[in-house]
């Protein structure tokens, strides 16, 4: 999900540009909108006065209105080495980070900046946004839910910033804040299909699969069309062992998006547990020819033809599926049925001790996991740049 950011610029009131003041002529033009001219008016004044920061934060400008945000960055930087306390340049030079991914860059502008602004303002709420959503962009979802809850305390009509909010909780394993995110959703817009699939996969990694369940028939019943919806419903439905159920959503989400690689796995996998080996088939090798590195893929493939004698090609299939996943013990179990069908008395029993021991070494940590201590809990919309003021 993203937020717009928006690049507005503060009206001076200009008139006519001046033939004598190469500076108000760059003035006019860049609040004309004649942006080539504006430019070639900044590079002049840039050229003259190559110790002035003002033309090269107005080509930052500039170039970041017009999305050139690398470009911007390098005209804000120069301006920033001249005169680091023009006013704005900082959040600007954020921004425009911000807005070409740079992120980590984006943090390191706006998180001193925030430390100088008063904590109820509007620049406070702004920086708070943006630090939150570059945490996001990181894949830092714990470090960005404070400042995301912080921004959404202070809008907590915005649904977009809601939803942000709900995912980074949902992705740092923060259930309460999911909950609580999922009711200021709920009050807002009953009808969001978003939440109901946000809450599902809380419940679910929650362990509470009825509640999960319920939540995703509640979002595929407000808007069926949601991609993923189908996907997310069947999926959970699958791991529970309705299989049948699980086989008609995987449909559903194929039929709003033809070609969904995971739906398309899922549902072959279905009619595989369902004995309808023949209809999964066809599915299978479609997917493994998109999706080479399907390991799972390849081993329901080796399945499928293991079923149908197909034996050689099923041991291909095999050996690609260990291949991309060494340590799948299903996959090291069926290559040594199969092999034990062929005659192959040694290789099969070394795939059969390989299972064991995948088996054991899975056991093994997963008693580590168990015996361990629980450990005790301890630019978006609104958000634009403005030109630097001298």
């Amino acid at each position: 999900m993203t937020i717009g950011l928006v690049l507005v610029v503060a009206s001076w009131s200009l008139t006519s540009p001046s033939q004598d003041d190469p500076r108000q002529t760059a003035f006019a033009l860049e609040q004309q909108g004649k942006t080539a001219e504006a430019e070639a008016a900044w590079s002049a004044l840039a050229k003259a006065y190559p110790t002035n920061a003002e033309p090269f934060a107005h080509l930052g400008l500039l170039e970041a209105r017009q999305e050139h945000y690398k470009e911007a960055v390098a005209s804000y930087r120069k301006a920033m080495a001249l005169d680091p306390a023009m006013p704005r340049l900082g959040f600007n030079l954020g921004l425009a980070y911000f807005k070409a991914g740079a992120y980590r860059d984006a943090l390191q502008q706006f998180k001193p900046l925030l430390k100088t602004e008063p904590p109820d303002s509007e620049e406070a709420q702004r920086m708070a946004i943006l630090i939150g959503m570059s945490h996001y962009g990181l894949a830092e979802f714990a470090a960005a839910t404070p400042y995301l809850k912080q921004a959404v305390d202070r809008d907590a009509q915005n649904l977009p910033l809601l939803l942000t909010l709900a995912h980074s909780c949902l992705l740092s394993q923060q259930y309460p804040c999911v909950l609580d995110a999922f009711h200021r959703i709920m009050a807002l817009n009953a009808e969001s299909a978003e939440a109901h699939m946000l809450m599902g996969e809380a419940l679910d990694e929650m362990k509470e699969p009825v509640g999960a369940i319920r939540e995703l028939r509640a979002a595929v019943q407000v808007n069926p069309k949601e991609p993923n919806v189908h996907f997310a419903l069947g999926y959970l439905l699958w791991t529970q062992g309705h299989t049948g159920e699980a086989a008609q959503e995987f449909q559903a989400e194929l039929k709003n998006i033809p070609g969904h690689n995971q739906a398309t796995l899922y549902l072959a996998d279905s009619y595989i547990q369902m004995n309808r080996t023949e209809d999964a088939r066809p599915l299978l090798e479609s997917l493994v020819k998109m999706s080479p590195s399907s390991s799972m893929g390849h081993l329901d493939l080796g399945i499928v033809y293991a079923e149908a004698g197909r034996k050689q090609e099923a041991l291909g299939e095999f050996k690609t599926a260990i291949a991309l996943k060494p340590d799948e013990v299903n996959a090291h179990w069926r290559l040594g049925r199969l092999y034990r069908s062929m005659g192959k008395t040694a290789e099969a029993n070394a795939e059969f001790e390989k299972s064991k021991s995948l088996n054991k070494t899975a056991d093994e940590r997963l008693l580590k996991v168990m015996s361990r201590v629980p450990q005790q809990e301890s630019a978006p919309q609104g958000v634009a740049a403005e030109p630097p003021v001298k």
